[in-house]
């Protein structure tokens, strides 16, 4: 095999690359030889999954597969090319619609990936001209989708509606538009946006809200997600969310109103030129939305609360600090590198898949194992993993 980068260019990211193991910030990818769900096979030994966002245990779900082999039978494998030039099946347009009636706007927006939706949407609505308010701990999709744009940029405290306020006051009239842009679910500590008092400085000022819903969609408000939840659906401008997490598919989704959907359409690149995914994906979306949307469906959302809330008092019990978790997201937060890395490791060693988070997902002083809970794991999976988080807890020192 030969080496086809210039010497210099390999030396010097190898440098880099050392650099980023010796300070244990680098991710060790494991892989599964099973489906996923609540339980699997990884690296060859069956563990109790907390690594997951599978929180409906929909992702190895029969009926989601029974719909993608019925859509590829019909509709074959791949889409040919990128919607806009090719044209897409009516399989899409099919999903769209229900991706606006489980967002409860008037029309849908089917993207290749939820990090895809942040990343075209936010460029495309907003401009040179215009500013853009972003939560301190917003995705990196969203942080991406800010760099993107052309708008001026002003990150306010996290969750901070004080501070949010205050530079809402500052901004009047100094640009065309105002985008508030924020995560409903925060992905690393479980927390949940004050949408309410959101919306209504977003209404008090008239900004534009833009809501990034990929950690609530299938979790809160009966499914339908933080919007939901607080009961603020229409107060929100434009709705995003993912079947990558409760809805256990793939792909990202946009609602808004008809025209702002069609532009996003027209002006996106990430959806413009992205060739889509097969049409058995698309099928298996439109199944899993169904589901969360039956009685079946909250049933299962209220399994994967009382699961959470049993295994959030267990850690907190033991002595983690487990942040400002009101989610299925439940942080152990360590504040250490490698004490992280040593307890992520003793865990997978006795049979629960965890990953530790460190910088540059998070903060340095605040390193992490996120745990995530699943609808389907059994108080039996819940306590032996509170077993071993005690017992390496506090060898390790941590509590």
């Amino acid at each position: 095999m030969c080496t086809l980068a210039k010497n210099w260019v390999r030396e010097f990211y190898a440098a880099r690359l050392k650099e980023l193991y010796e300070r244990g910030e680098f991710w060790e990818i494991k892989r599964i030889l099973s489906p996923a769900g609540p339980r699997a096979v990884v690296e060859g030994k069956e563990v109790i999954v907390l690594a997951s966002n599978n929180y409906l245990n929909l992702a190895n779900d029969p009926r989601l597969k029974q719909a993608a082999i019925e859509a590829m039978e019909k509709y074959g494998w791949g889409p040919g090319a990128v919607w806009a030039i090719a044209g897409y099946h009516e399989i899409l347009a099919e999903l769209e619609r229900k991706i606006a009636e489980f967002k409860k706007t008037e029309a849908g927006l089917f993207f290749p990936t939820g990090f895809a939706a942040n990343a075209g949407t936010i460029p495309a609505i907003v401009d040179q001209g215009d500013l853009i308010l972003s939560d301190q701990l917003n995705h990196g999709s969203i942080i991406d989708g800010v760099r993107l744009s052309k708008a001026e940029k002003i990150i306010y405290n996290h969750c901070d509606v004080a501070d949010l306020e205050d530079k809402l006051r500052k901004a009047q009239g100094k640009y065309n538009k105002i985008l508030i842009a924020t995560d409903a679910v925060f992905s690393m500590d479980g927390d949940i946006a004050p949408l309410r008092d959101i919306a209504k400085l977003a209404e008090e000022f008239n900004a534009i809200l833009y809501i990034d819903d990929a950690h609530g969609d299938g979790v809160l408000g009966d499914g339908h997600g933080t919007p939901a939840h607080f009961g603020v659906e229409d107060k929100v401008d434009i709705h995003m969310g993912t079947f990558s997490k409760a809805l256990g598919s793939s792909g990202g989704m946009i609602g808004s109103d008809r025209e702002i959907v069609e532009y996003i359409r027209n002006r996106a690149r990430t959806w413009l030129l992205s060739t889509g995914p097969p049409p058995a994906v698309i099928a298996a979306n439109i199944r899993a939305i169904e589901i969360i949307m039956s009685p079946e469906g909250r049933e299962r959302i209220r399994r994967l609360h009382a699961n959470a809330e049993y295994f959030r008092k267990g850690l907190h019990s033991l002595g983690f600090n487990t942040g400002k978790s009101q989610t299925p997201i439940i942080p152990t937060i360590i504040g250490d590198t490698k004490k992280t890395r040593e307890l992520a490791k003793a865990l997978f060693d006795e049979g629960v898949f965890v990953v530790p988070i460190v910088y540059p997902m998070v903060p340095r002083g605040t390193e992490r194992i996120r745990n995530q809970v699943n609808a389907d794991h059994t108080k039996e999976d819940l306590d032996k993993a509170l077993a071993i988080y005690e017992k390496w807890g506090k060898k390790l020192g941590i509590i």
